[in-house]
């Protein structure tokens, strides 16, 4: 499976057009609405970099997970969210502009923290050192993951309607290759696919489960918005496994690391649009008892 075509060369033409998609849905003013909302992007990316890596390792340690499965779920974790997290909080009435921006930023800084925490939790865990993504696989995973989407944002200041237009099909591209990929992850690893999805399922659900509510937790805590809140925690919540998948088999050129995206990427679809009813209930419940208050 890992020495095949798609997977060595279409699979990372295939993540690129996905960020060039994402660039295309993008432009400066997104990253200068930060300053208006710094409290919500800097409490998400706190999140994103340092706070869920932890929680992951946590998780991994409790669950006693082989070597190479661990190296999985850290690679998910420093994954950045993408398309599907701007999906979610558009369907329960986040503030979707949010979204976008931390899409940007988590987009810039993904190409750098992805190979520094994959790299420790390689030195960690004490797998094959030629697991390593050492510089040229550095910058293999910063040409596939920033290049597009600075090329995209060029042609969405230039030709505006083009992207536009653009911006549906890629979506359902996106979705055609994570599940595409997903299957083809798990099909290479049918024999132990089974036994793989008892040992991560767990782990990866509940992982998911705790992104979504630290995602929304905090931002309650910082006293942002009920739509700021939903936003946050999807873009916490819900990593960009494309990349995960993509850098798992193509660069570091193993299906086991792959496993643990490949089954998170069929839990979110259950564990985030659970957490987004749940809290938009909880938001609709709070809001008919405030209106029944005396005034």
């Amino acid at each position: 499976m890992q020495d095949s075509a798609l997977i060595t060369t279409g699979l990372p033409i295939a993540l690129a057009i996905i960020m060039f998609g994402l660039g295309l849905s993008l432009t400066t003013a997104d990253f200068a609405r930060v300053a208006r909302s710094p409290r919500a992007v800097v409490g998400a990316l706190i999140l994103q970099i340092v706070v869920l890596p932890g929680v992951a390792f946590g998780l991994v340690l409790a669950f006693d997970l082989p070597a190479m499965l661990a190296v999985g779920v850290m690679l998910l974790a420093a994954s950045p969210g993408g398309t599907t997290a701007n999906l979610f909080s558009h369907l329960f009435r986040g503030d979707v502009a949010l979204n976008i921006s931390l899409t940007a930023i988590n987009s810039v800084l993904a190409a750098f923290s992805i190979p520094l925490i994959t790299n420790l939790a390689i030195g960690y865990f004490d797998v094959d050192g030629e697991l390593g993504l050492q510089f040229g696989k550095v910058a293999q995973v910063i040409a596939l993951v920033l290049v597009p989407v600075v090329i995209g944002m060029i042609v969405r200041a230039r030709w505006e309607d083009f992207a536009k237009q653009a911006d549906k099909p890629v979506r359902l591209f996106s979705i055609i290759v994570l599940v595409a990929v997903t299957i083809g992850a798990i099909v290479g690893e049918r024999e132990n696919v089974l036994d793989y999805a008892r040992q991560v399922g767990l782990v990866t659900g509940l992982f998911c489960l705790l992104s979504l509510s630290a995602g929304y937790g905090l931002a309650l805590a910082l006293r942002l918005s009920r739509p700021q809140a939903i936003a946050t925690s999807m873009e916490v919540g819900i990593h960009n496994t494309t990349i995960a998948l993509t850098i798992a088999l193509s660069v570091l050129d193993n299906a086991m690391v792959a496993i643990p995206a490949a089954v998170y990427s069929i839990l979110m679809y259950i564990v985030a649009p659970a957490f987004g009813w749940a809290v938009s209930r909880t938001a609709a419940v709070d809001e008919e008892a405030s209106d029944l208050e005396p005034a």
